[in-house]
């Protein structure tokens, strides 16, 4: 794990998790250089400087972007949005729930992301699901044949679902979508309820029964002509190693599934770090939690988390399944990696990756080091979706 601030976890997994979505070090370089002292106040000031020296780098590359396109130079334009996006939500993501600014710090990133990829001309389309009167967002990235272009006739297909506080955009950006798409495998990068821009634009908050928005997204994947509906699987970051095992056990039409980090018994790790156990994702962590689950208070929040948990439920998964955790996990203990991997007594090809300082990626989620990891994950998904790994 790459530790800008020594004594800041949380402001180094935003570092790293930039840096696994095409940062710069030069670049990080000059936005970090001037927040040493920033990185030990409470969290109110602090993320307040964070905020300040990262919006300014994402503001300079979108002038620059916008000299490139004046000149024609639309692939380097492309480029520069991309980046200013993942610089716009690694400081967005740090900021209080109803911070001054947030929600418009938050649209711009949209705003520039959907600008890059159109400029840069990338394989991916932003699409919508109609879900209870309003919709759940995500970006399509179609499977690539063997000559590069996109596949012909229905295509094996990963969905893809965030954790507790990341976004569709930092998952397109960290890779696997791409790895997938050369593999033959297309994905749909979903902000599932709680998440994205269905917690931030529509008010949708997290629930426990994954399932409820599941199928939704297979609703909407079977009337796709390019989608083989008998090859839908599923992968869940961080948190999503929660979501993604309920929603597969619940939902029998995927046809396999992934845990980029188990999640296996979240309520415990919520009682943990009531007792100042384990490293936090994000600042004011209690009042973000609050937020995503739509609790009034701390007390609703833990009797919501009551319900977080795979006991019972991953036994009823009939599918592959592949499992995978970092070794040194600060945030989510490995006992639970193997928990979920003994309950799946009922998957015809279970599978239990730990990673290792070997191959890397051996933090929460391997976002210390994702590509030996997401490739891992590619593969694996490639093989059980008879997609290709050569």
């Amino acid at each position: 794990m790459f530790k800008y601030f020594p004594t800041n976890y949380v402001w180094n997994l935003s570092v790293n998790l930039a840096i696994e979505m095409g940062a710069r070090i030069g670049e990080i370089e000059e936005m970090c250089a001037p927040l040493q002292e920033a990185a030990k106040a409470p969290d109110a000031a602090g993320t307040q400087a964070f905020r300040a020296t990262w919006a300014a780098m994402a503001d300079k590359l979108c002038e620059l972007a916008a000299e490139d396109e004046a000149r024609g130079r639309l692939l380097s334009a492309g480029e520069k949005y991309g980046r200013a996006a993942a610089y716009y939500i690694t400081c967005e993501r740090l900021q209080a729930h109803g911070a001054p600014g947030r929600l418009a710090l938050y649209e711009r990133c949209l705003e520039v992301f959907a600008k890059g990829l159109r400029l840069a001309g990338d394989n991916c389309e932003r699409v919508e699901i109609p879900y209870e009167g309003k919709v759940l967002s995500a970006l399509y990235v179609r499977a690539l044949g063997v000559d590069g272009r996109p596949a012909q006739g229905p295509a094996p297909l990963l969905v893809q679902i965030n954790g507790l506080d990341s976004t569709k955009e930092m998952k397109y950006r960290v890779g696997l979508c791409a790895w997938l798409a050369r593999r033959g495998v297309s994905s749909l990068i979903v902000d599932q309820p709680g998440t994205g821009e269905a917690l931030r634009l529509h008010g949708l908050t997290a629930r426990y029964d994954t399932e409820h928005w599941a199928s939704r997204v297979v609703d909407w994947l079977e009337t796709r002509a390019d989608v083989d509906p008998k090859r839908i699987g599923m992968e869940g970051v961080s948190l999503g190693g929660y979501y993604c095992p309920r929603a597969v056990a619940m939902e029998p039409r995927f046809a396999c599934g992934v845990a980029w980090g188990a999640n296996h018994d979240w309520r415990d790790v919520q009682k943990r770090r009531l007792e100042k156990e384990g490293s936090f994702p994000v600042p004011h962590y209690w009042s973000h939690v609050q937020w995503v689950w739509g609790a009034k208070d701390i007390d609703d929040f833990m009797r919501i988390a009551e319900d977080v948990h795979l006991d019972g439920v991953v036994e009823k998964i009939r599918v592959p399944f592949l499992v995978t955790h970092g070794e040194r996990d600060s945030q989510i203990p490995l006992k639970w990696a193997h928990r979920t991997y003994d309950q799946l007594v009922n998957s015809p090809k279970r599978e239990l990756k730990i990673f290792t300082d070997r191959e890397g990626g051996v933090q929460h989620a391997s976002f210390d080091n994702s590509i030996n990891a997401g490739q891992y994950i590619a593969d694996w998904v490639a093989e059980t979706l008879q997609g290709r790994t050569a």
